[in-house]
């Protein structure tokens, strides 16, 4: 059975983890800029100083959507603001293409989640680069969103896998694999379900998500 608590304990973990690395970077940056005085290194502090606040500003943007309630519960959200906020993760600093085969023009709030923890699992899943492939579309009863990752490596966590099939026990729930969980509950709470499936060079994911 699943914890809200405790899930939202990890997804907080999740969140704190990932913004470690840019916020650290700005942290550096600050203090090489008040020691620094030749022109040319201060110039550099800078660009680290932007550089971080670049990265955090995706990652917050992007983490909004995918683990808060940005936009209201019952809002559909423009399906090109998520494209925008998926490039620009693939963007930072991995040598990763993202394919977009759109059918809508918005989403719903729990699409969203999914498309971008979905998205997220995609990027990761190709340490080496590689290309993500998304498709998105509205069959009339409900959203299904299509994702799949090729590269020369695939990174996916068994564990992951188990808790996109509900085989995990929540106790046994970190916070690397707790966004997988969150996807499940969310296409449950639908009435849909989710599926994955990884071969050497490829990572397929892929979920239905019934209209209300």
């Amino acid at each position: 059975m699943s914890d809200p608590v405790q899930l939202a304990n990890l997804m907080c973990s999740r969140l704190c983890h990932d913004l470690l690395s840019p916020v650290g970077g700005m942290s550096n940056g600050i203090e090489l800029l008040a020691d620094e005085t030749d022109p040319a290194m201060r110039e550099q502090c800078i660009e680290l100083l932007a550089q971080g606040a670049r990265r955090t500003a995706t990652k917050l943007r992007f983490f909004r959507l995918a683990f808060g309630a940005a936009g209201g519960f019952d809002a559909q959200l423009p399906i090109n603001d998520l494209t925008e906020l998926v490039d620009a993760l693939a963007a930072e600093g991995r040598d990763i293409e993202v394919k977009w085969t759109i059918g809508v023009e918005g989403l719903p709030k729990a699409a969203v989640k999914v498309l971008l923890n979905f998205a997220l699992l995609a990027i990761e899943a190709l340490p080496r680069g590689g290309t993500v492939t998304i498709a998105v579309e509205d069959s009339g009863s409900a959203h299904e969103i299509a994702i799949r990752s090729e590269g020369t490596r695939i990174a996916f966590d068994a564990d992951v896998g188990r808790a996109l099939d509900g085989d995990i026990a929540m106790n046994d729930l970190n916070a690397h694999t707790a966004p997988a969980e969150l996807v499940r509950l969310v296409a449950t709470d639908c009435g849909g379900g989710v599926q994955h499936a990884k071969s050497d060079n490829a990572l397929v994911l892929g979920a239905v998500l019934p209209h209300a």
